[in-house]
C-alpha cells in the first residue's frame, strides 16, 4: 500500500487535524468572543469526520485492506464504530457547554478545539495496529483531557479535579510505557500483527511477556475506570466542570474501552487464558465497587461517577468472553450506555437553582416530578435505564452481555454480575424516591435551553421501549464491527 492510498484512508482524522488548527488560529485572533461560533463549527468538523466514518462502518472494511502506513492504523469497521460513537459524545459535550460556562463567565474559544484534539487523539486509539501508534493516541487524548478537567480557573474543585487526573495519569502512563518496553523486549516487536504471530508459536507465555501483558492492562484499566484504578473517577467527575465531566464518561471511555479490546483480542488473543484472570477479576471487582460505592452519595455526579465504575465491569463481562459474539455485545452495551450517560448528565445541567446556580446535591431535587415534572420523568427513565430493568433499553444492553458470557460457559460470572445489578439498582432507585416521594423543596427552579432538551429528550426516548426498534441494526453494526477483531483467530 503507498503513501496516497493511507492518507485517503485517514480522511476523518485528517480533517480533524486541519479543523482543529484552524480553530486554533481562529481562537487565537478573534478571542472568546468567537467561543460560540467555534463551538458551531467544531460539531460541524466532527459531522464531516463522521460523513467519511459510515462508510466504512456500513461496509464492513476489515483485513490487510484496511491497514494504513504498513500496519501501524487500522481504518476497519471496528475502529469505525468506535469513531462514530466518539463523535456524537463529543458533539453533545460541545452543545451543552455554552450555557455551562456562560454562568460562570468562563466560556473560552479553546474549549472546543481541545475537544477535537481529544477526539484525534481517540481516533488513533482505535485505530491503533502498533503499540508506539497507541501510546501517541492515548497522550495526545490524555493532555488534552488535563487541560479540560482544570478548565474552569475560578472554581477550585476544578483545579483540583486537575491535578488529580494529571498526577494519576501520568503514572497510568507509566505502567503503560513499562508495560509495552516488556512486550517488546521478550516478544521483539511493537506491531500487533507481530506480537500475535510470536505470541502464537510461543505456545506458553513467557514471565516476562506475562509481566509485559499485565503493565499494558493496568495502564488501560486507568483509563476505563476499571478497579483497582478507578480511584480518580469520583472526585474527578465531581470537580470538572459538567459538560467536561460528560465528555469524560463518554468519549473517552468508549476509546479506551475499544483499544483494550484491540489489544487483548487482538495482540494477546492467542493468550486469551493469561489474561481472562485480570479481565474477570477487574469486571467483577468494578462491578462490586460501583454497586457499593454510589451507595451513600449524596452529590448525584459523585453518584454517576459508581454508575460509570459499575457499567465499565458489565462491559468486560464481555470481553472476559473473549468470543465473537462477547465482543459485539460489549459494543451494543457501548452505544446504551452513551446514550445513557449523555441524557443522565444533560439532566444534571439542567438541575439549577433560581439564580442559575447548578444544583449537585440528591437531596435539593425533592419533589422534582411536581416542580419540574418532565424533567423528572426523563431523569427516572435514565436512572431505570442504567439500573437494567426491563423494559427500558438499558436492561438490553445488560442482557446481551451476560448472554454472551453464559454461551461461552462463565456461567458464575454472569451469575455473580447479575447479583451485583441487582445491588447497584438501590442507588438509582434513590433518585427516583427522592424526586417523586419526597416533599419538594423548591430548590430546581430554574429554566433550561432548547438544546439541552432535545439532547435529553432524544437520550430518554433512545432509552425508553422504543429503543428495541432499533436492536436488528444496531445488532448487525456491531456484529460486523466485531468480527473485525476476529480475523487473524
Amino acid at each position: 500500500m503507498d503513501f496516497a492510498q493511507s492518507l485517503r484512508m485517514i480522511v476523518p482524522e485528517e480533517i480533524l487535524s486541519i479543523g482543529g488548527l484552524v480553530l486554533l488560529l481562529v481562537a487565537a485572533w478573534a478571542g472568546d468572543r468567537a467561543s460560540r461560533a467555534i463551538s458551531i463549527a467544531a460539531v460541524a468538523i466532527l459531522v464531516a469526520a463522521a460523513a467519511f466514518t459510515v462508510p466504512v462502518l456500513s461496509d464492513g472494511h476489515m483485513g490487510a485492506d484496511a491497514q494504513a502506513f504498513f500496519g501501524q492504523l487500522r481504518v476497519d469497521a471496528f475502529a469505525a464504530y468506535a469513531k462514530l460513537l466518539i463523535y456524537v459524545a463529543a458533539a453533545a459535550c460541545l452543545m451543552i457547554a455554552p450555557r455551562f460556562f456562560d454562568s460562570w463567565n468562563a466560556m473560552k474559544a479553546e474549549y472546543p478545539v481541545l475537544i477535537l484534539f481529544s477526539v484525534l487523539g481517540m481516533g488513533i486509539m482505535v485505530s491503533a495496529g502498533d503499540l508506539m501508534t497507541l501510546y501517541i493516541g492515548l497522550e495526545m487524548n490524555s493532555l488534552a483531557g488535563y487541560v479540560l478537567a482544570s478548565f474552569l480557573r475560578v472554581d477550585n474543585r476544578s483545579a483540583e479535579a486537575g491535578l488529580k487526573y494529571f498526577v494519576l495519569g501520568a503514572l497510568a502512563s507509566g505502567i503503560l510505557l513499562y508495560g509495552m518496553s516488556l512486550t517488546y523486549g521478550f516478544v521483539g516487536t511493537t506491531s500487533f500483527d507481530g506480537i500475535r504471530a510470536a505470541l502464537s508459536a510461543e505456545g506458553n507465555l513467557s514471565t516476562g511477556a506475562l509481566f509485559g501483558l499485565i503493565f499494558v492492562l493496568a495502564g488501560l484499566a486507568f483509563k476505563i475506570s476499571a478497579v483497582p484504578f478507578h480511584m480518580w473517577t469520583p472526585d474527578v467527575f465531581e470537580g470538572a466542570p459538567t459538560p467536561v465531566t460528560t465528555f469524560f464518561a463518554t468519549a473517552p471511555k468508549v476509546a479506551a474501552i475499544a483499544l483494550t479490546m484491540r489489544v487483548a483480542l487482538d495482540a494477546f488473543g492467542p493468550q486469551d487464558d493469561a489474561w481472562r484472570q485480570v479481565v474477570v477479576f477487574a469486571a467483577l471487582a468494578s462491578i462490586l465497587v460501583g454497586a457499593l460505592g454510589g451507595i451513600g452519595q449524596d452529590n448525584i455526579k459523585r453518584l454517576l461517577a459508581y454508575s460509570s465504575i459499575n457499567n465499565v465491569g458489565f462491559i468486560l463481562v464481555g470481553l472476559a468472553a473473549g468470543t465473537a459474539a462477547g465482543a459485539s455485545a460489549m459494543l451494543v452495551y457501548l452505544a446504551i450506555y452513551v446514550a445513557m450517560t449523555v441524557g443522565s448528565f444533560v439532566a444534571v445541567l439542567m438541575l439549577r437553582d433560581a439564580d442559575g446556580n447548578q444544583v449537585e446535591s440528591i437531596a435539593a431535587m425533592g419533589g422534582l416530578s411536581r416542580t419540574r415534572p418532565v424533567l423528572a420523568w426523563c431523569l427516572l427513565l435514565l436512572m431505570l435505564s442504567m439500573a437494567g430493568i426491563p423494559p427500558l433499553f438499558g436492561f438490553w444492553g445488560k442482557l446481551v452481555v451476560f448472554r454472551a458470557a453464559v454461551d461461552a460457559g462463565m456461567v458464575p460470572l454472569a451469575t455473580l454480575a447479575i447479583v451485583g445489578s441487582v445491588i447497584s439498582t438501590f442507588y438509582y432507585l434513590k433518585v427516583c424516591k427522592v424526586m417523586f416521594f419526597d416533599e419538594p423543596t423548591n430548590v430546581v427552579v430554574g429554566r433550561s435551553d432548547g438544546t439541552h432538551w432535545a439532547l435529553l429528550v432524544a437520550s430518554t426516548v433512545f432509552n425508553s421501549p422504543l429503543g428495541y426498534l432499533l436492536t436488528g441494526w444496531l445488532g448487525a453494526m456491531a456484529a460486523t464491527a466485531s468480527a473485525a477483531l476476529f480475523l487473524a483467530a
